[in-house]
């Protein structure tokens, strides 16, 4: 019973990078989720969630993923003690397959896009024995997400901004929901995106919630096509500025990070540190600005030498 009640996420460092600090002209903080035991931030909420379920009698878990939110699902399920079962699109590439089956969980496959996997693992989850672990669009993921800037603010700081990537928007609503637990209700949030995975940008600029025809962005584990309703009744509520960015400049902003820090993440955190080179207007201010390193198990120096070579053609229309 011990891991029912035990967090399933590490306290995660909080550093200055030197580098951006310089690029942008005041202090930036790194909250290094890249350092999580899956790689990514996901342990938060997906553990949370999990856990959850399991309290209540759930002794098997299904999700749908790309990647990392089944990755951490299936982490916990082991940790748990129950079978995981995850449901991917066809665009999951083999080696992420193999790392949540090394996790003891079934893969199946459906779809081409998150969604058609979603859809599918609902139908697998209708048995009073089975809970399903959505990725992103819950409440007890956000506030699994939320303990990020609690750690924070433990550790003593008031960021003047916020700078997140977003896919389905659980990442960016735990943020803001720690933000206001915290009393920081005034502190701006800049989303960010890649190009083709822009469905949060869509909704902002329509007012209402957008469903992309499809995921074109490199930076797959940013591909939702709809955001969280949660995300769209943010919008009414904190300052939150959306910003998009190529493929090209997430990788390269992946290379660069590589370069200067040593750890390497996945394009779509690389979507956060390019935005940062852009200098919005949002994130200059008096006090530091806190990016979230994301992270992302999917991901290799041969992996991002090959999307160094990907996003260099789409840029050039080849």
């Amino acid at each position: 019973m011990g891991w029912l009640q035990t967090p399933l996420h590490w306290k995660t460092p909080l550093l200055e990078s030197r580098t951006l600090s310089h690029a942008l002209g005041q202090k930036v903080l790194l909250k290094m989720e890249a350092w999580q035991p899956v790689g990514s931030f996901k342990i938060r909420g997906m553990g949370r969630l999990c856990q959850h379920l399991v309290a209540r009698g759930a002794k098997r878990l299904v999700s749908s993923s790309g990647g990392n939110a089944g990755y951490a699902v299936a982490y916990a399920g082991r940790l748990l003690g129950v079978s995981v079962t995850v449901v991917v699109p066809r665009t999951t590439p083999d080696w992420m397959r193999a790392k949540i089956r090394d996790e003891g969980a079934e893969v199946f496959e459906h779809g081409d896009s998150w969604d058609d996997a979603h859809a599918h693992a609902v139908g697998k989850a209708r048995d009073p024995e089975t809970g399903y672990v959505h990725p992103f669009d819950d409440p007890r993921i956000w506030e699994g997400h939320a303990t990020l800037i609690e750690e924070v603010v433990t550790d003593g700081v008031k960021p003047s901004a916020v700078v997140v990537s977003v896919g389905g928007g659980g990442l960016l609503c735990g943020v803001l929901l720690g933000l206001h637990q915290a009393g920081l209700g005034d502190v701006p949030v800049l989303a960010v995106e890649t190009r083709g995975a822009d469905s949060f940008a869509a909704t902002v600029q329509a007012g209402r919630l957008v469903t992309l025809p499809a995921i074109t962005s490199l930076a797959s584990t940013l591909g939702a096509r709809t955001v969280a309703k949660e995300l769209l009744d943010w919008t009414k509520r904190h300052r939150i500025v959306s910003r998009v960015v190529s493929d090209r400049a997430a990788v390269e902003a992946c290379k660069q990070f590589a370069d200067e820090h040593r750890v390497l993440v996945e394009p779509a955190c690389g979507a956060a540190l390019a935005a940062l080179g852009e200098k919005p207007e949002v994130l200059l201010g008096k006090g530091p600005v806190l990016l979230i390193v994301c992270g992302g198990a999917g991901v290799s120096r041969e992996l991002l030498e090959g999307w160094d070579q990907k996003s260099r053609s789409f840029e050039n229309g080849s």
